[in-house]
């Protein structure tokens, strides 16, 4: 939540006005403001972040969304204002739950540590993973790892586009590593059971994973936006301001009148940004149930993203005992374990025994003691992105008009940073103002 230094009486002229104040829009304030352009961030909500909000229950810090971030996603090491994040990292690769038990895989990405893990496995009593086989298949994905970590995003991005799922067979990968380990990973990096996701965007995703580490903010999602607005000049975010109609050139709002500016950015979700633009188009999305429960004693003693390697095994795409891998995340010691649910979900009743029956077959104990804490269910949670897909899609309309958010790039937190970049930087190439920070990169 914005502390009063936001909530200050809204100035009625500004170069640029920002409609929205989540990760995108904070981001594009940042770069505008760096180049000495006054800003004006409005946003309707009475608090900032739109989809990366967190909530206290009982001195629980919950998420309502289920995205991850890497470490590899460069604009979270370089985005103004975020020079204070602290990332709470799962452990090395995913654990995958298969015939009973939970194997890691996927920490190796390299060739050279590829083959050093190729000779130690094959000494080993058995395979190390149920779902992907043994030695040789475990070779070749840390090799596939490695050689994906090295690609730069402008080959990533020309490579002919599919389905996600009709590009892995296609991979040379042997179908229980395509079944057992990339399918259930990018289920739940894409948000997307049917990997019906473009291709190259999936490319763009496992490439990071293959680049860094899973991990999450310290606090949760909403420390982001905090730290986002925190580090900009006082009075310049405003929430609980309801935009009414808006022009290139005038803003005008139900609190406060009409804003004067030289140019508007859009910065809201894309459903939002086309009631005041007519004709932007509205994409399909990809729904989310994000369930938080506590537990007598936790079920996993490792700050592990754990998957289900067994199609159909259950409706948890990913899971984690929050509070070891973050622990502010959890009251005195006490046990969080957060689970997401992918596409539309059955009823509460059903969905609770359901998730309940999967946990407890994907942890190994018995759920019945475990107390809900909450559960959040966002039908628009993550922009879907079947190809084809443009992954930099225009953030210029028109002079003096411009839109950005996970929906005019990739569909995670690296995308919505980049595209407010993106935008900033189109901003102020329109209106003749030199960039205060460094040039564009070619980042993704």
């Amino acid at each position: 939540m914005l502390s009063t230094a936001h909530r200050s009486r809204t100035p009625h002229t500004a170069d640029v006005v920002i409609i929205g104040a989540g990760i995108a829009g904070l981001a594009a304030a940042h770069h505008l403001i760096s180049a000495g352009v006054t800003v004006r961030v409005l946003e309707a909500a009475p608090y900032i972040g739109g989809r990366m909000a967190t909530e206290e229950v009982d001195g629980f810090r919950l998420d309502r969304t289920s995205q991850l971030l890497s470490t590899s996603y460069a604009e979270l090491l370089s985005a103004p204002g975020l020079e204070a994040a602290s990332l709470r990292m799962f452990s090395p690769g995913v654990l995958l739950h298969s015939d009973g038990r939970q194997y890691r895989t996927g920490a190796v990405r390299s060739a050279r540590s590829a083959l050093s893990a190729a000779r130690a496995l094959a000494s080993a009593p058995r395979p190390p993973l149920g779902g992907t086989g043994g030695a040789l298949d475990q070779a070749r994905l840390a090799a596939a790892l490695g050689r994906l970590a090295t690609v730069p995003t402008a080959r990533l991005l020309a490579r002919s586009e599919r389905t996600t799922l009709d590009a892995l067979t296609g991979r040379g990968l042997p179908a229980r590593t395509v079944d057992g380990f990339f399918r259930p990973l990018l289920a739940a990096l894409l948000c997307d059971p049917d990997l019906t996701t473009s291709s190259r965007v999936a490319d763009l995703a496992l490439r990071g994973f293959a680049r860094g580490r899973l991990c999450v903010t310290a606090g949760g999602a909403a420390t982001l936006p905090e730290l986002l607005a925190a580090a900009l000049p006082e009075g310049t975010v405003h929430t609980d301001t309801c935009v009414t109609d808006a022009a290139i050139n005038c803003v005008t709002t139900k609190e406060h009148g009409e804003i004067t500016s030289r140019s508007l950015l859009f910065a809201t979700g894309a459903r939002a940004a086309a009631e005041l633009l007519p004709g932007l188009r509205v994409p399909a999305f990809h729904p989310v149930t994000t369930l938080h429960h506590t537990a007598p004693v936790s079920p996993l003693a490792d700050p592990a993203l754990l998957l289900d390697a067994e199609p159909g095994g259950g409706p948890v795409a990913h899971t984690a005992v929050m509070s070891e891998v973050d622990p502010s995340r959890a009251p005195g010691g006490r046990v969080l374990i957060s689970s997401a649910v992918l596409g539309t979900p059955p009823p509460a009743a059903e969905l609770e025994r359901a998730v309940r029956a999967h946990l407890a077959k994907l942890y190994g104990t018995p759920t019945d003691d475990w107390e809900t804490l909450a559960v959040h269910h966002d039908p628009e949670a993550v922009p879907a992105m079947p190809p084809p897909h443009d992954a930099r899609r225009t953030v210029r309309l028109l002079a003096g008009l411009y839109v950005c958010g996970d929906h005019r790039d990739v569909n995670t937190a690296q995308g919505a940073l980049f595209s407010g970049r993106r935008a900033a930087h189109a901003i102020l190439a329109d209106l003749g103002v030199k960039p205060g920070a460094a040039a564009l990169p070619a980042a993704a």
